[in-house]
């Protein structure tokens, strides 16, 4: 596994990580997102809907990593969406 995700598993135990589409919009709504990490492997509907609210909220997305991968590092199965609730996390996560 590579620095993000080991990352991405130190922001879960922290706290600092939702999941889930429905979730992870309404926090980006009330500006609570920093960052989001998108499963490549995403289905189109859920790709548009996050990235288009993403846009609008101006929160940027990384979409590197499959929803294998995502849900791995943060130990719960079948992740498509992961939204950081922490500035300081979410510039570790960018780099």
């Amino acid at each position: 596994m590579d620095k993000t995700l080991n990352n991405l598993g130190l922001c879960m135990k922290a706290g600092y990580v939702i999941t889930g589409e429905e979730m992870v919009t309404e926090y980006i709504k009330s500006k609570k997102v920093f960052y989001i990490f998108l499963a490549s492997d995403a289905g189109a509907n859920t790709k548009k809907k996050i990235t288009d609210k993403a846009k609008f909220y101006n929160v940027d997305i990384c979409e590197s990593y499959s929803s294998d991968l995502l849900s791995q590092s943060i130990g719960k199965k079948g992740r498509m969406v992961v939204g950081i609730t922490d500035l300081g996390f979410s510039k570790l996560l960018r780099k």
